[in-house]
């Protein structure tokens, strides 16, 4: 993979590009910020495969990387994207899928410490798949429980949620729950009919209709 860097901190967007690099990928961009990063991928003659951008950046250190990632979607709207935070927040993972959620992720920054899952997040991202942190799930999760919406599912179809809205494949949740596929088929074809979703169109289009359903009832949760 070919992959762009921005975060402020030279040690830990080093630190990235070496991991990378030590499984055979190449860094093309390294940016401090994201008014950097868009100028370095404008004059770039090939766009990497993946760009991965830290939430808190100059000037500020509040929101500049969802900024950046929402410019970088107006300028290329299929260049993946993965943000990462120190501390994660269910309203990120709103932002960053309010334009859709084909090739994006929000992970913690404490997850790609390990090499594994951090290039099983970019090839997710690079492959048109979505990766949303755990916690942020369990989080949006917890908001849904506390309105009573997800009464109505098992406790293993909640299992089956939180690993649908993370962007797991059937086969992926199979094998986390250890149970087979068919038994997952059976679990996501109730969750949508116990919440009213349609399941229609294959695995993508349940993952976005997952998480349009999380992301407005958790909106709904927080109140204005």
């Amino acid at each position: 993979m070919r992959v762009a860097i921005a975060d402020d901190s030279p040690f830990f967007r080093q630190g990235l590009a070496v991991l990378l690099r030590s499984a055979g990928h190449e860094v093309v961009v390294l940016a401090a910020d994201g008014v950097q990063l868009l100028a370095e991928l404008q004059a770039t003659p090939e766009l990497p495969d993946v760009v991965v951008i830290d939430v808190w950046m100059p000037p500020t250190h509040t929101d500049e990387g969802l900024v950046a990632a929402e410019q970088l979607h107006l300028v290329w709207p299929d260049l993946p994207v993965l943000l990462l935070s120190a501390h994660v927040q269910p309203s990120y993972a709103t932002r960053l899928l309010a334009s859709g959620t084909r090739g994006r992720g929000l992970l913690s920054k404490d997850k790609v410490d390990d090499l594994g899952t951090l290039l099983d997040a970019l090839t997710r991202l690079t492959t048109g798949g979505l990766v949303l942190d755990q916690d942020v799930v369990a989080d949006l999760i917890s908001q849904q429980r506390a309105t009573g919406e997800l009464d109505r599912l098992s406790a293993r179809e909640r299992d089956v949620l939180r690993s649908m809205a993370e962007g797991r494949s059937n086969r992926s949740i199979a094998g986390t729950l250890h149970l087979s596929e068919r038994t997952i088929e059976a679990h996501t074809a109730s969750i949508f009919d116990k919440l009213g979703i349609s399941a229609e169109g294959g695995d993508n289009r349940r993952v976005r209709a997952v998480l349009t359903w999380l992301r407005g009832h958790a909106v709904t949760a927080a109140g204005p």
